[in-house]
Order: C-alpha cells, then sequence, then structure tokens
C-alpha cells in the first residue's frame, strides 16, 4: 500500500505534504498506544486484527516517504531524455524511474519491516500473542530468561527478515548500481 501511494504523492505534488504528514503523525504515535487505540475501533478490538491494523498504519511512513524520496530524486535529464525517446508516462515509471529508485523503496520497507517485527512482540499487551507472551509473562514475574525467550528470537526475526528483504533488493535492483 505504501509503494503506490508513494508513487500516487509523486503524481499530485499537492497530496504529498499532506500525506507524509498524515503517515507521520501516525508515526509518532508511541506503539503501545496506537495498539491500544485500535480496541475500541469497530470490528477489531482484542486480539490479532487490531496489531494487525497498527502495524499496517505503522510501516506507512517509511515505505511512502523512501518510494516518494526515491522517485523525486530520479536525474531530471534523464527524465527528459526518457520523455524525448517517446516513453509514456506508465513506460516512464516502469523502465526508469522505478528501477533507479529500487534502492531507496526497499530501504523503507526493510525499515518497516524490522520495526514492526520488534512493535509486534507488544501486540501480547492486547492479546496478539506471539512473540511478545514470553516478554509480557516474563516482565510479570521479572524473569529475565522468559523475557530472552521472546526477546532473542524476535531480534533473529528482525535479521532474517532484512537479510531476505536485502537479497530481493539486490534481485530488483538494476545491474550496475551495487
Amino acid at each position: 500500500f505504501g509503494v503506490p501511494v508513494g508513487i500516487l504523492i509523486t503524481r499530485y505534488d499537492s497530496l504529498a505534504q499532506p500525506v507524509l504528514t498524515i503517515s507521520g503523525i501516525i508515526q509518532t504515535i508511541p506503539s503501545i498506544a496506537l495498539l491500544a487505540f485500535m480496541i475500541p475501533v469497530p470490528g477489531l478490538g482484542l486480539g490479532v486484527k487490531s496489531a494487525i491494523c497498527a502495524l499496517f498504519l505503522y510501516a506507512l511512513l517509511p515505505i511512502i516517504r523512501n518510494t516518494y524520496t526515491g522517485i523525486q530524486e530520479v536525474d531530471a535529464q534523464l527524465l527528459e531524455a526518457a520523455r524525448g525517446m517517446g516513453l509514456t508516462d506508465r513506460q516512464l515509471l516502469t523502465i526508469v524511474e522505478l528501477p533507479l529508485a529500487t534502492r531507496t523503496i526497499m530501504a523503507g520497507i526493510r525499515t518497516s519491516a524490522v520495526i514492526n517485527v520488534g512493535v509486534a512482540t507488544l501486540a501480547a499487551f492486547i492479546g496478539a500473542g506471539g512473540l511478545g507472551d514470553p516478554i509480557v509473562t516474563g516482565l510479570q514475574l521479572n524473569d529475565t530468561d522468559l523475557i530472552l525467550a521472546g526477546a532473542i528470537p524476535a531480534a533473529l526475526l528482525a535479521i532474517v527478515v532484512d537479510q531476505l528483504l536485502g537479497l530481493i533488493e539486490r534481485i530488483l535492483a538494476p545491474k550496475g548500481m551495487e
């Protein structure tokens, strides 16, 4: 969702600032508070649905901002040359802008993914379970081993997710941009 929104705001400049501001405001809400704000939303309540909604919202800013920035930073002379060759707007996006912005876009996606792995552990506080359960229980019992039983796998998961997304980035990025 964040990538198409980022693309959209590169095409409609008047939307850029409001969209970035709103997603920025959402990002500034402390993660535990954002999870709690989801509970009274009709259809969400306690549990996984609220957690997924909060994590979705929390992931938006880095993805939208990096997509917007990556596309905006494509060299204007390169775009002019591509237009001079007769590329349509769609071709310009898919052949020139997105490939050149891949690293920046993927940086936003990777940042969001790693942050969300950590924030997802807090979802245990609203009954969503997961690796946050042993952390919450360990906090209640003052049991460091139990806390680590949730924290270490969560940290390892964040590393694995980042590495997998790094592999995808290397596959997607145009050759010669290493």
